[in-house]
């Protein structure tokens, strides 16, 4: 059946692939495992809950919390908050565990569940493997004062919010701006952060109904920010996901900003404060051309990682590296985060505005994005993409017509059924003629 984790915890179709018992499976599992690595020993384990909005996360928090219980350990219940909330209050509260509940970006019927160290990182992948082989274990489930207490969190939302603004240079003053909340977990935490910051603020997708998340908003859907911005006259618009560990943004003409353009904002930014350490960012083989070459240009050194935030963030711990991200807008400041934090990118994008004083449109052209193409191909044996000749040889011929120009990749997606093809090149014809070529050889030679 292949590795129950993916690059982002577990996830699938709520009440199906993921259910109530296989959450709460999940959660006796790591509570076993880790206790037998002995993160608990010598004191009673604490575990931090927190999920986004999803209808379904209500019924998945309460098998969460019933398996830490039943497994000895005391729950507090965070509610409502992003991804980077849980692992900045894992840590900050003191606790041996924390788990979210979120799909990110995917829609609504979609559900999820990461967990985190006690310092606030995701597990590693072989604490992950030996949580699913203990799954469906005999154990002995301990009896009266030996199970778990479960109690609300209260305060989480301020204390976050106090944190993200401990981490600004500058205040917001002077500044408009339109943040879209994905009708997800940062409805309440990310106004009050640019608010509280000194920005004027609009917001967007700040009406979740639990079936509502990233429907037509969010950093996956940019067009409503787009329009608000325009309309409102604002100086720029951050994006959110559904969970908030992503941010892109809106000029205050309504042009995209993507992650990798944030990322070059935000790096020389740190360069110029002398908090860029080894001057080095780091980022995934699916980040622009472009944004290598500007990095390049401007004397900063670029590491290349698999795709996935989790290996942007290995990059960076293993070599003390601060600073990294991807183009999806996944952007980790290590000296702030332990994760990729959507609210604190855009609180820090917008301090970069404000202490250069200069538009975000202007700030944005420190790199130029070559044109590229990403087609994502469903329904298809992703196992097989890279060992399938037929396809080999097509990117081969491929790169060979694009030269230094352009560069292709295939790869299979962490998190979905499909493989993403990517082509860039130096025109945008070129790119989408390339990527459905390969595309159609992708489903001719992988489909099932």
């Amino acid at each position: 059946m292949g590795r129950l984790f993916g690059t982002d915890g577990v996830r699938g179709l709520a009440n199906r692939d993921l259910t109530a018992s296989l959450a709460m499976d999940l959660s006796v599992a790591a509570a076993r495992v880790l206790g037998e690595a002995g993160a608990f020993a010598g004191h009673r384990p604490v575990a931090v809950v927190g999920r986004d909005p999803r209808a379904s996360g209500e019924f998945l928090e309460a098998a969460v919390v019933a398996g830490l219980a039943g497994a000895g350990v005391d729950v507090l219940r965070l509610g409502v908050l992003p991804t980077p909330a849980v692992a900045h209050l894992t840590h900050a509260l003191d606790a041996d565990l924390g788990v979210m509940l979120s799909a990110s970006h995917n829609p609504a019927p979609d559900n999820g569940i990461k967990f985190f160290d006690r310092s606030g990182f995701k597990l590693a992948d072989d604490i992950e493997d030996r949580i699913e082989a203990t799954l469906g274990q005999d154990w002995e489930p301990p009896t009266g004062a030996g199970v778990g207490r479960v109690r609300e969190a209260h305060g989480a939302v301020e204390q976050y919010v106090a944190h993200l603004l401990s981490t600004l240079p500058v205040s917001l003053d002077g500044l408009k701006v339109v943040v879209d909340c994905a009708n997800g977990a940062s409805c309440e935490v990310a106004p009050e952060a640019l608010r509280r910051a000194g920005a004027e603020v609009i917001t967007i997708g700040t009406a979740p109904d639990g079936l509502n998340i990233n429907a037509g908003v969010g950093s996956t859907h940019l067009d409503a920010l787009k329009t608000a911005v325009r309309e409102h006259g604002a100086d720029a618009g951050i994006a959110n996901d559904g969970d908030a560990d992503r941010c892109l943004a809106v000029t205050a003409g309504g042009e995209e900003v993507d992650g990798d353009q944030i990322m070059a904002i935000l790096a020389l930014d740190l360069r110029e404060a002398g908090r860029l350490a080894d001057d080095t960012v780091v980022a995934t083989v699916m980040s622009n051309l472009g944004f290598k070459l500007a990095m390049r240009e401007a004397g900063l050194t670029v590491v290349e990682t698999a795709v996935g935030d989790r290996y942007v963030l290995e990059a960076m711990k293993e070599s003390g590296f601060n600073f990294g991200g991807e183009q999806s807008g996944h952007v980790i400041m290590l000296d702030h985060a332990t994760t990729g934090d959507g609210v604190l990118t855009g609180l820090h994008l917008l301090a970069a505005m404000a202490r250069l004083g200069r538009p975000l449109d202007e700030l944005a052209k420190v790199m130029t994005r070559l044109p590229q193409v990403l087609i994502n191909v469903r329904d298809v044996d992703k196992a097989r993409a890279g060992s399938s000749p037929e396809l080999a040889a097509a990117i081969a011929e491929a790169e060979a017509g694009l030269g230094a120009s352009g560069r292709v990749l295939i790869r299979p997606s962490g998190t979905e059924p499909m493989v993403r093809v990517m082509v860039e090149a130096a025109s945008e014809e070129q790119a989408r003629a390339v990527a459905e070529r390969l595309a159609e050889v992708v489903r001719s030679a992988l489909g099932r």
